[in-house]
């Protein structure tokens, strides 16, 4: 059979990378779940048409169908391209068990049919956050979950050696507002052409503005000059307001807004920047919209994004408003792990091999094995009875720190590192805890 060739789009990682990213989404779900949200999971399809329902992404679906289907079979499914939507589903058929505000954290892959680059996949890992309200939402929430996304950046930089981020925030209201104060009524055209900005710059999409939403030069040049602003503090109130449009749901975004930055000036002054060019592609985003830049590698663009959905989740009698945040794993990761910029310090679990003396003795090796595995110590016996030296050699290569000698006869322990070698009990010892676990660093 020839060597098969990879699929573009569908990352994978060798155990190193694997390692690095277990460990980070070991930090993400516990900083999760310190903030109290609980983990649930979803299937991995729902219907197409349910999909398609909201925002520009029908083209981007993976359809799945059965080999054999037949005329007349169930509806499409499709596979889900993010977490929101069938989360949105979730709500309203568990709706009656939940209790709410509903604190949500879940991690799955997802898929989408684009062209794959640096930073953009087909098949990817998302780990999400959402709270949601049964008809009404508290506001603060919105403040609440940049502030969390920070705690989880903050561990990930302290802990594992990711750089560190600045969360950039809008807020639709103040956008659509804006656009309505210049007579525009096709906000969502308006917006979806904003959400270039970083990609196309300010001139191109003063272009797309008047060519294809056909807005004239003046109301294009506003807009752009509205994407324009960012500031650390509410400064950029003034900043709006010295563009001379008014109307009322812009001066409902300016307030929710600075009430934001507020809060997260207090808590993390400098880490949340209100920048105005801020989308959001997809229109179920009715208010706060947040977007994520590692420092350093900001040519990555978003890492994590989200924002508020006022009206995603409705059975007709009930609303679920909600907010949520969405972390990007595999594009956060991929780059990295494939750059050598994070790796493990071994790809293996275990930190010890128990030597096999010889075949016959391979009981004892396996009793010893099970001793310390009892005690939490990750290890594994050796797969054939050897010359000690090719066993030794046989850690090397798997990256294992320590080798087990004796399997109860006159038992000791070899760091092949440093060559020390020294008596030790199955019911006592101890790795070094920088060896006990493969640990991430930089390469």
């Amino acid at each position: 059979m020839a060597r098969p060739k990879p699929i573009s789009g569908f990352p994978e990682f060798l155990p190193t990378g694997r390692l690095v990213e277990n460990q980070v989404l070991a930090a993400i779900t516990s900083t999760f779940e310190l903030h109290g949200f609980a983990p649930i999971e979803t299937r991995a399809v729902e219907p197409l048409d349910q999909l398609a329902r909201k925002g520009e992404i029908d083209k981007e679906i993976y359809v799945v169908r059965r080999l054999h289907a037949q005329e007349g079979d169930a509806d499409e499914l499709g596979l889900h391209f993010d977490l929101t939507v069938p989360f949105a589903r979730y709500v309203l058929e568990h709706s009656g068990h939940l209790n709410f505000p509903f604190r949500r954290y879940q991690v799955q892959k997802v898929w989408r049919g684009e062209r794959p680059q640096e930073g953009r996949y087909r098949e990817f890992t998302q780990a999400d956050i959402d709270i949601v309200g049964r008809d009404r939402l508290a506001d603060h929430h919105d403040a609440e979950i940049p502030l969390v996304a920070l705690d989880v950046f903050g561990r990930l930089h302290r802990d594992l050696g990711l750089p560190p981020v600045s969360i950039r925030v809008n807020n639709r209201k103040l956008s659509e507002g804006f656009y309505r104060g210049l007579g525009i009524e096709s906000t969502a055209a308006v917006l979806q052409r904003v959400d270039k900005y970083d990609k196309v710059g300010p001139d191109v999409v003063v272009e797309l503005l008047t060519e294809q939403v056909g807005l004239s030069e003046t109301q294009a040049r506003a807009c752009v000059a509205l994407a324009g602003i960012s500031s650390e503090d509410e400064s950029f109130v003034d900043k709006v307001r010295a563009l001379g449009v008014t109307h009322e749901l812009l001066e409902e975004g300016l307030a929710d807004l600075a009430s934001l930055i507020r809060i997260a000036r207090g808590t993390e002054p400098g880490r949340v920047v209100a920048d105005l060019r801020i989308a959001r592609g997809l229109d179920y985003y009715t208010g706060t919209v947040y977007e994520t830049l590692l420092l350093g590698s900001e040519k990555l663009g978003s890492v994590a994004s989200g924002g508020r959905y006022d009206s995603l989740a409705s059975d007709g009698r009930t609303t679920f408003p909600g907010v949520g945040y969405s972390f990007g794993i595999t594009r956060i990761l991929a780059p990295l792990i494939g750059k050598g910029i994070l790796t493990a310090t071994r790809g293996v679990p275990s930190a010890v091999l128990v030597a096999v003396d010889s075949e016959e003795t391979r009981d004892r090796a396996i009793s010893v094995a099970r001793r310390l595995r009892e005690r939490g110590i990750a290890c594994e016996v050796a797969p054939k009875a050897d010359k000690f030296g090719r066993q030794i050699r046989f850690a090397e290569r798997r990256g294992i720190p320590f080798v087990w000698f004796g399997a109860n006869l006159d038992d000791s322990v070899k760091d092949i590192r440093s060559g020390e070698q020294l008596p030790a009990d199955p019911d006592a010892w101890l790795p070094p805890i920088e060896d006990a676990t493969p640990r991430v660093i930089r390469g």
